[in-house]
């Protein structure tokens, strides 16, 4: 199929103006340090890294991976495809996630950053990438060894880069033939594929067991913006880009490597502006909508499926999974003070765990293997393992129909237990895992 040759000059004048405010978003975006996106306690997916059985996940990429939205400041906790992907991880273990997105960076960029990882030597900014629009691009710069210490001990490393590569066709696509577009695509992705093939080669030499997933890049423009002319010429190079992600994967397939291609651009094809800040901000960058589209491709490709809760639904206040299941009962959980509580006969059967009612100190014994907590019905303070901690929330009976049941908070028992819990805000879901 053929199209016109050329498009009038004011298709270029918006798709130059789109090319100035991608390059102007990042520079507004101000997150917490790269390694360090713990969040506050209870609010946040991320896990601690400290249990030899957590799951880790490492993110690499540009700002995509960082989860940029317009109009972030340094106060705001993204909430992309990276942390979507961590609750996913915690419906099968104790999971962590580290991410290592960098606003404006290019598949060269991810080389430089890669082989300085390998090198365990901190390089300057501009040695990875010269006016990265990145406000954390020193900080990334200085802790090479704490990024090469995550890559090397990552089950699952995800890999989002290319659209700032393909950026460069925008000022001119207006005012290019299909087969001058054509070359311009080959070219830009020749480079890539060299720069990915670095990029993998690199990785694996790190990590040869981690399990990685290389993310296409979606067509960020609507047609509304580009015209029914250019639209398809744009979507027919993202799909030489998907080609060109396919062959860098199935080579290193072939090599017995653990890797797949998670094919976004499929995804958002024809849904650039419900996936994308597009209308109204003018922005590409995807919305939550987006992110999780990204994040059900990604999963997709490492467990199978993308799982959600009653409480992400709205259907409850809150939900609980334990051990990759959600608690499905009558008894449903109570926000009280901020804290979770539940009924305590629903989270001893789910993990297995023997109580034991003292009638005479109004006290509640739970004891999971060797561990053991005891929680007053009467705000007395608790006890972990026989010794005394900090002042504590309390038990309570809570009628539930013509039941009274006794609740408990859940933070507390599971801590006390030796359990991991995780609340995600996003999801409106806490995770306990063994």
């Amino acid at each position: 199929m053929k199209y016109g040759s050329r498009v009038n000059r004011n298709q270029s004048i918006i798709l130059s103006l789109l090319v100035v405010i991608l390059m102007l978003t990042g520079s507004e975006s101000l997150f917490a340090a790269p390694l360090n996106e713990t969040g506050e306690k209870d609010s946040s997916v991320v896990a601690n890294g400290t249990n030899t059985n957590t799951y880790s996940i490492v993110a690499l990429g540009d700002s995509i991976t960082a989860g940029y939205e317009p109009g972030m400041t340094e106060t705001s906790v993204p909430y992309g495809y990276v942390e979507r992907l961590a609750e996913q991880g915690l419906f099968h273990g104790r999971t962590e996630a580290t991410n290592l997105g960098i606003l404006g960076l290019t598949s060269t960029g991810m080389k430089n950053y890669i082989s300085a990882i390998q090198a365990g030597k901190s390089i300057t900014a501009d040695q990875i990438q010269a006016g990265t629009p990145d406000p954390r691009i020193n900080t990334f710069a200085s802790e090479i060894n704490l990024a090469k210490s995550a890559i090397e001990n990552a089950d699952l490393i995800t890999i989002t880069i290319g659209g700032n590569d393909l950026l460069s066709l925008l000022p001119e696509v207006a005012l290019l033939t299909q087969e001058e577009l054509s070359v311009k695509v080959t070219d830009i992705l020749a480079v890539y594929a060299s720069n990915m093939n670095a990029i993998i080669a690199g990785i694996t030499e790190l990590n040869p067991q981690a399990q990685i997933v290389l993310g296409d890049q979606y067509l960020p423009l609507p047609s509304i913006a580009v015209g029914t002319t250019i639209y398809p010429v744009l979507q027919q190079a993202i799909k030489t880009c998907t080609a060109t992600v396919d062959k860098v994967v199935e080579e290193y397939k072939s090599q017995g490597k653990q890797i797949s291609a998670a094919h976004i651009a499929e995804a958002f094809a024809g849904k650039e502006i419900a996936y994308t800040h597009f209308y109204p901000e003018t922005d590409v960058h995807p919305n939550q909508s987006g992110y999780a589209q990204i994040a059900k491709v990604m999963a997709s490709n490492v467990w199978g499926s993308y799982l959600d809760t009653a409480g992400k639904r709205g259907e409850v206040p809150i939900s609980v999974v334990v051990s990759g299941k959600e608690l499905l009962t009558p008894y449903q959980p109570v926000l009280k003070n901020n804290q979770t509580f539940v009924a305590l006969k629903d989270i001893t059967d789910a993990i297995g765990a023997e109580s034991k009612w003292d009638s005479k100190t109004s006290t509640v014994t739970i004891t999971y293997g060797k561990q053991t907590v005891s929680i007053p019905v009467l705000p007395e303070g608790t006890k972990v393992n026989s010794n005394s901690a900090t002042k504590a929330p309390s038990a309570f009976l809570n009628k539930v129909g013509k039941e009274s049941k006794t609740y408990v908070p859940l933070a507390l028992l599971v801590q006390g237990l030796g359990l991991d819990v995780k609340y995600s805000k996003g999801m409106k879901t806490v995770f306990v895992n063994q």
